[in-house]
């Protein structure tokens, strides 16, 4: 097991080192409570992304595990927050040669860019990107509904873990379009719930939410996607960047709270995500979603659980450990449920048949 963290393990000693170095002890203990975080919020994204990897053949799940852990550590983790604070501040996310040149002359650092006003005005930044708070919440949590929605209304499932809610559901999905439907209704209660001006904006996001979903999800069927899998090749890889994106956007935002400093940040969720890379490349290799049958029930259940923390964000504040508990908390009762029904099956001299739950 140790060779799957062993590449986490180096980076976090690289990264804790220069998390000291940045900001001393104080640093270094925010920059691990940050891994912390990102690490028990994301546990389900590892196992949601050994659900698909474990369809695509070697060469697309290597590349998926390399350049698309960059794209989540340094993308999705950096360079975004940095994209949203220059959209509101209408500012350029970096200093440009102009800037830098300026800087040479003059000894003093740019501060016309959002990059400059992350170092010299760490605050400012932080009020900024928070001021997004409802947007951002409202395009993850419905990105992440729909997952949710097309896992458990898909008429094609057989194996059921809560069998009475997930059958269900499963009937719901008869309805076309069910899932849109309900994300729909339940954006349009929450923005009546507060004021005209931010139940305005947490609508209209949630709506760009959805259509991002319908398109990326659609663009695999648009190259040739059989069944319900999402197929390998470049728009499998944009599927799993944007649920990435939509499992990173509640510990980017919740990172302020621990220190405002991005280069900490940056350390600190770089290696959460480095431990959920070592998490999905275990499940994937040890089969161990194939042996603990109601495992991904539990991860998708947990997306649900999320999904719907982020859209009530701006009407009730639900503190991060409690959303990292309830995802810990299906996760775990999956996993002893399906080691009791595989205990079960031994006894009866049958194998594992990924059959109902209770």
């Amino acid at each position: 097991m140790f060779k799957y963290f062993r590449g986490a393990l180096w980076v976090t000693v690289i990264g804790l080192t220069l998390a000291g170095v940045i900001g001393g002890s104080a640093g270094l203990w925010a920059a691990f409570n940050l891994a912390l975080l990102e690490t028990s919020l994301s546990f389900d994204n590892a196992v949601v992304n050994a659900s698909i990897l474990r369809h695509w053949d070697p060469v697309w799940r290597k590349r998926f595990l390399i350049w698309g852990m960059l794209i989540a550590v340094f993308g999705m983790r950096v360079l975004f927050p940095l994209v949203i604070v220059a959209v509101i501040a209408h500012a350029p996310p970096l200093p440009g040669p102009m800037s830098l040149w300026d800087w040479y002359q003059s000894g003093e650092w740019p501060a016309h860019d959002v990059l400059s006003m992350a170092i010299v005005a760490p605050q400012r930044y932080a009020d900024t990107l928070q001021s997004a708070h409802i947007e951002v919440m409202a395009f993850g949590g419905t990105f992440l509904l729909q997952v949710f929605w097309h896992f458990f209304l898909n008429q094609n499932k057989e194996s059921h873990w809560l069998r009475p809610i997930e059958r269900a559901m499963q009937k719901l999905g008869r309805l076309e379009m069910a899932g849109a439907v309900m994300t729909l209704l339940g954006l349009l209660v929450l923005a009546d719930t507060l004021p005209d001006a931010e139940g305005f904006r947490l609508l209209i996001a949630g709506v760009w939410g959805l259509i991002a979903y319908i398109v990326v999800n659609g663009l695999s069927a648009l190259m040739g996607q059989e069944g319900d899998t999402v197929q390998m090749g470049w728009a499998g890889f944009l599927y799993l960047e944007v649920l990435d994106a939509s499992f990173s956007f509640d510990g980017v935002l919740g990172a302020f709270a621990l220190t405002r400093n991005i280069f900490l940040i940056a350390i600190g969720l770089g290696i959460g995500a480095m431990f959920v890379r070592s998490f999905t490349l275990m499940l994937v290799e040890k089969g161990t979603l194939s042996e603990l049958r109601y495992l991904e029930h539990g991860a998708f259940w947990a997306i649900g659980a999320l999904a719907t923390i982020m859209l009530l964000a701006p009407v009730v504040e639900v503190p991060d450990a409690a959303t990292g508990g309830i995802a810990a908390i299906l996760i775990v009762l999956a996993a002893a449920h399906s080691w009791q029904a595989n205990r079960s099956d031994r006894r009866r001299g049958i194998g594992p048949t990924g059959g109902d739950g209770a």
